[in-house]
């Protein structure tokens, strides 16, 4: 059976599940009438039932990290954190109903279960490239590890273009770190897979982990870089000691967004600038010089496009992922 096919059946199976499951799922009191204790009690109640079938779930035999239980108990939690910030859109309610889609999908034996992400509320969809690396996790073996990360991974990349619609990059921005922080560890644990603490990972001699250096607008040098972007390079160097691996060379592609208020030609240089800065940190880290290369693309590989986000400064916050430094850590077996 495809992929498609497979996607279908599943659709058409929880379906046909969801006038069984209708009277289970909770319904939060509409925005506009949440304003008594009842109601919200009533709320509280709702989310509590639901997470105590998430235990249910967990105390029947699925492990705490299987896709689909995580993915349910993400989803739990996303909903309650917006409904707790007293968001007024339809977004606790859709992303707690996507949530209790998949419980009801467990309790009532569905398989194969779905592994799409619905943007719920019309989040928009952020980040391809995190998008695409936890894509890439779901194709190997390692993903038996790391389907707690993939799950919560995904469902944060909707909160976070959920935010993004609602009060554009600067609330999105937090959501983003713990995607990208999910990311880096669905990465991880699919590497580590099968590994015990006496015995070496085995990698294929392609392997790669990647980090990206993000930057200020029109700025290249180290005060200018994102803390949490060059924490984020840090874990992946800590990786390498941690898991005893074998580093056979670095290439940096420096990027700069698509505002061209200097022109193609100072993009370009800005962008060169960009991943000199960040080889110099990385040999002031302790990484051989000699291992590490880089290129520079202006700005003819754009990951956000922001189309439609006003005003300027609102703009240059959206397109900060294209103001990056990408980092390929090649690991040798």
């Amino acid at each position: 059976m495809t992929h498609t096919k497979t996607s279908l059946l599943c659709a058409a199976v929880l379906a046909g599940l969801v006038s069984t499951a209708h009277a289970q799922q909770t319904q939060l009191t509409p925005a506009r009438d949440r304003i008594t204790d009842e109601a919200i009690h009533a709320d509280l109640t709702g989310y509590e039932h639901t997470q105590g079938r998430i235990q249910a779930l967990n105390d029947g035999g699925r492990p705490v990290r299987d896709y689909h239980l995580s993915k349910a108990q993400c989803w739990l939690d996303v909903s309650f954190h917006e409904y707790s910030r007293n968001d007024r859109s339809a977004f606790p309610q859709e992303a707690l109903t996507e949530s209790e889609k998949l419980i009801v999908g467990m309790e009532q034996g569905v398989t194969p279960l779905p592994t799409d992400t619905p943007l719920v509320n019309g989040a928009a969809r952020v980040r391809e490239d995190l998008w695409k690396r936890l894509g890439a996790v779901h194709g190997t073996p390692g993903f038996a590890c790391a389907q707690q990360a993939v799950a919560c991974g995904e469902v944060e990349l909707v909160h976070a273009g959920n935010e993004f619609n609602q009060q554009q990059w600067r609330h999105a921005k937090p959501y983003i770190q713990i995607a990208e922080d999910w990311v880096s560890d669905a990465e991880a644990l699919s590497r580590q897979c099968g590994a015990t603490p006496t015995v070496p990972v085995v990698l294929p001699a392609d392997t790669v982990l990647t980090a990206n250096v993000l930057f200020e607008f029109d700025r290249s040098g180290r005060a200018d870089i994102r803390a949490y972007s060059l924490q984020s390079l840090d874990r992946e160097l800590d990786r390498l000691r941690a898991e005893g691996l074998t580093l056979s060379g670095v290439e940096l592609v420096g990027h700069a967004d698509r505002l061209q208020g200097r022109g193609h030609d100072y993009n370009q240089a800005l962008s060169e600038r960009r991943a000199q800065t960040v080889r110099a940190l990385l040999v002031e880290r302790g990484i051989d010089a000699a291992k590490v290369t880089y290129r520079f693309k202006g700005d003819t590989e754009q990951v956000q496009s922001c189309d439609g986000v006003k005003p300027q400064p609102a703009l240059r916050e959206c397109l900060i992922p294209n103001r990056r430094v990408e980092v390929r850590l090649n690991v040798a077996r």
